[in-house]
């Protein structure tokens, strides 16, 4: 019996050690799995599939063509839009032909006001010897007055058709620049025909199927960026009092077992239990009621060599064990994230081609820009002149 007091006292002792020294300073749970970014693959237009790309489990490349629509239709949208905007450059042609015109006629008023002028005076020289009636100085009164209405509504239209087009050029006429808009839609449906990956990663949870019709916001398939997985590990709120950001984590997994171990960071604190973001949240106000230890998800960081090494799949279970030791972290964010969490640029398209095609239409239609410069300078000028005399 000694004996056996001996070894407990020295077992209690070792225990004790092992606590304050150890135990004390770590965490663990093996309610953590393996979760990551599942890049949904959705159509922006409408369209009927020709082709798939890829299919599951399948490794593709950023920008690599996953799915492709029949691009019947926006072919003949985007045909429709090059016409249309040539039609509409030939149009607003003839507004600056039409300032023109108008030109034209308020100088034809605007000699007639004169010859009305020059007729009134010399009447009214004769009419003071008596040499024509007054009903003849009365007529001439009147159409020295039409003549003054007549440039007055010259000079009001010419000034209306000059509002069209003053201050363009053809290229920069709201008209045009509004169909080339139109055209450079177009080009972008025409370019959306083809659905691409917009990272790379492991094809997933494929639906589509060839002569499937499909409309915007389809769930076509998913892209797993597998070198881009985190772990949520959901500690008891009873661990988590001395856990911070950026404290080591040691992690295993059933997949590989004890032999591989991956070494990550604690990323973040959840802000919430996952009962608290349920569908249905908790209702403890009832009389009824037991008290259940709640748990929070703690989002650890791994390392990417290591997942080079050992790749993860979405889902599987891990043992996680974290370094407490370090305290000096905060327990929550303080300042916002300095770049974007994931981004991808596979869909910047290369407007060159675009606007080559929109310069080209403009070209092929506008005509002489020069001429059309002159006429609207002319226009300003005579739409400043006033009747004389």
């Amino acid at each position: 019996m000694r004996i056996l007091a001996v070894v407990v006292v020295i077992v209690a002792i070792v225990g004790a050690a092992w606590y304050f020294v150890v135990g004390d300073w770590y965490e663990s749970t093996d309610d953590a799995y393996v979760d990551g970014n599942v890049v949904q693959i959705t159509p922006q237009i409408p369209g009927t599939v020709i082709s798939i790309g890829a299919d599951d489990n399948d490794f593709v490349r950023a920008g690599e063509p996953l799915v492709k629509l029949d691009p019947s239709n926006a072919d003949v949208a985007l045909a429709q839009a090059e016409a249309a905007l040539a039609q509409t450059v030939r149009r607003v042609r003839g507004l600056y032909s039409s300032v023109r015109n108008a030109q034209a006629d308020a100088a034809v008023r605007e000699a007639a006001l004169r010859q009305a002028q020059a007729d009134y005076r010399r009447r009214l020289g004769l009419a003071a010897s008596g040499a024509i009636s007054a009903e003849d100085l009365a007529h001439a009164r009147d159409a020295l007055t039409g003549a003054r209405s007549a440039l007055a509504a010259a000079q009001a239209q010419l000034a209306t058709k000059g509002a069209m087009v003053e201050d363009t050029r053809v290229a920069s006429h709201p008209d045009v620049m509004a169909a080339a808009e139109n055209v450079r839609a177009a080009w972008l449906n025409e370019q959306r025909t083809t659905l691409v990956a917009p990272v790379s990663g492991y094809v997933a949870k494929r639906t589509v199927q060839v002569g499937q019709r499909v409309q915007p916001g389809t769930p076509l398939m998913a892209v797993v960026p597998l070198r881009h997985v985190w772990v949520d590990a959901n500690f008891k709120e009873t661990q988590l009092g001395r856990m911070r950001i950026g404290q080591p984590v040691t992690l295993t997994s059933d997949l590989y077992g004890e032999s591989v171990t991956y070494h990550g960071r604690i990323a973040g604190l959840g802000i919430g239990t996952g009962s608290a973001f349920s569908l249905l949240p908790a209702q403890n106000a009832s009389g009824n009621w037991i008290k259940i230890v709640q748990r929070l998800p703690v989002r650890i960081a791994l390392d990417p060599r290591e997942l080079g090494r050992h790749p993860l799949r979405i889902g599987l279970s891990m043992g996680v064990r974290a370094d407490l030791h370090d305290e000096s972290g905060p327990t929550l964010a303080s300042r916002p994230p300095p770049r974007p969490a994931f981004s991808t640029d596979v869909y910047a398209r290369d407007q060159a081609k675009i606007d080559a095609i929109i310069a080209q239409i403009i070209h092929d239609n506008g005509g002489s820009a020069a001429a059309a410069d002159r006429a609207l300078a002319h226009s300003a000028r005579v739409a400043d002149r006033r009747p004389a005399g």
